[in-house]
């Protein structure tokens, strides 16, 4: 680091992501390459305050503004917004709506503004990719009093994930015509896909909180809820279990008993019956989601996979494209098993393009940021 510091002309922006046990931090220059990046240990998102201090004082100081991923924006935040006592609060007040991942944001934006007071932090919200979602995609079939009173509607998430694919793709293809319709899946520990439609998200899979839609590590993706309420009623469980149940013991973890999708494939690769239907369930899911999606475009040019299952298993890309060849959708395996970072997969003479893109969740916030900024 000691060769690269940053200047004044760099304008370094340190990006802060807190997941659900680390802070990932990068310090990003002004040409967006990578001055210093590190992930700290925050276990029930408590924040180590010596670590915190030690890194943006030491190896990722000298930013000149912060951007903070915040889960939620509700309804009011439609883009990224610098962070004031007002805004702060505000955002404070959308806990309720997701009372599992704001508080994490809120204590790094609270920890880091507590080591830099001075520098001006900016606010980048996941779900503010999908304010362009049109009315029926977004309103649930609910009666309208409860719509009404409680802003009941579909948010969606990974805003900032999927933003960075719909910019970046048509970018790295070259801007034609055949780059309008994008499916991206971001499959991580959380998945949803989003239909990108010429940079705008049209449709998404997760909605009110990130439970809705796929199967994911530990969360259950969407279930029938009469199925739930069969188990209220029926079962020695009360909603708190059962909140507690649906984000952390079910999706994978409660297919195969494991959540990890690298050591699952390896279990179904050795003929574990139990890791093998895990696999299918997650797929059978994946496929169908993205024949949502492409139906929402009315058609797809560009399949794009990222997140940390979309850009390092190979079986996820291809067990998924495996059953999509109708769409136009082939890819090739060997470049498949091969790839690495952002490539492209498609098969010879395959009509829809086929990538894999490293989630840089990071530059896009660089990018609101710098806009919210003036920069």
């Amino acid at each position: 680091m000691a060769d690269r510091r940053p200047t004044e002309a760099t304008l370094p922006i340190l990006t802060v992501n807190a997941g659900s046990s680390t802070v990932k931090l990068s310090l990003i220059a002004k040409d967006d390459s990578v001055l210093g990046e590190l992930e700290l240990a925050a276990p029930r998102s408590q924040i180590d305050p010596g670590d915190l201090g030690h890194a943006i004082q030491g190896e990722l100081s000298g930013a000149d503004a912060v951007a903070h991923r915040i889960v939620h924006g509700g309804e009011r935040y439609h883009a990224a917004v610098v962070i004031d006592r007002q805004v702060r609060r505000e955002i404070g007040a959308l806990t309720d709506l997701a009372p599992l991942h704001q508080p994490k944001s809120l204590a790094a934006l609270d920890a880091v503004s507590s080591q830099l007071p001075d520098v001006p932090a900016v606010a980048c919200f996941d779900t503010a990719f999908h304010a362009t979602l049109a009315p029926e995609a977004f309103t649930y079939a609910l009666p309208a009093h409860w719509r009404e009173r409680w802003g009941l509607r579909r948010f969606g998430f990974h805003g900032l994930s999927h933003s960075w694919v719909g910019r970046h793709t048509p970018e790295m293809l070259g801007n034609t015509d055949r780059t309008r319709r994008i499916v991206s899946c971001h499959l991580g520990a959380g998945a949803s896909l989003c239909a990108i439609a010429d940079g705008r998200s049209v449709d998404t899979t997760m909605g009110f909180t990130p439970l809705e839609g796929l199967v994911m590590a530990t969360r259950s993706g969407s279930v029938d809820p009469g199925l739930l309420l069969w188990l209220l009623e029926r079962e020695a469980v009360d909603e708190r279990q059962m909140a507690s149940a649906l984000e952390h013991e079910s999706g994978l973890a409660g297919l195969t008993g494991d959540d990890d999708m690298r050591r699952v494939l390896d279990r179904a690769a050795r003929g574990d019956a139990e890791a093998a239907l895990g696999i299918e369930v997650y797929l059978h899911r994946l496929r169908a989601a993205i024949a949502a999606m492409a139906a929402s475009l009315g058609g797809v040019d560009v399949l794009v996979f990222t997140g940390g299952v979309g850009e390092h298993a190979p079986a996820i890309r291809s067990g998924a494209a495996g059953g999509l060849g109708f769409l136009g959708i082939v890819v090739d395996d060997a470049v498949n098993q091969s790839v690495g970072g952002d490539g492209e997969i498609t098969a010879a003479g395959a009509p829809v393009r086929t990538l894999v893109l490293r989630a840089r969740e990071d530059l896009e916030m660089v990018r609101q940021t710098r806009r919210a900024l003036g920069h």
